[in-house]
Order: structure tokens, then sequence, then C-alpha cells
């Protein structure tokens, strides 16, 4: 690929947001994930 024109630079960070993405932000500030994972732990173990 060749060198990108200061105009592409601009605009390669400003693309249009999905509905997914949208969706999946709203889920993470309804949802209380530390509390949802505290009641999985003990049935199954993550090794992350």
């Amino acid at each position: 690929m060749g060198q990108l024109s200061f105009t592409e630079a601009e605009y390669s960070n400003r693309r249009k947001r999905t509905k997914k993405e949208d969706f999946l932000d709203s889920m993470d500030e309804i949802i209380p994930w530390k509390g949802w994972v505290a009641l999985i732990e003990p049935y199954y173990y993550c090794n992350t």
C-alpha cells in the first residue's frame, strides 16, 4: 500500500460507529459485570 495523503490520514480515524458498537457500549454501562463474573467464577474457571 502506498503512502497516505493528508486527507486520508485525517479521515481514517473518523469512521461511523456501528449499531453493534453502540449496543455493546450501552450494555457495558447497564450491566454490573463484576457482579456477574463473581457469580460465575466458582463454576467456571477463567485463566485471565
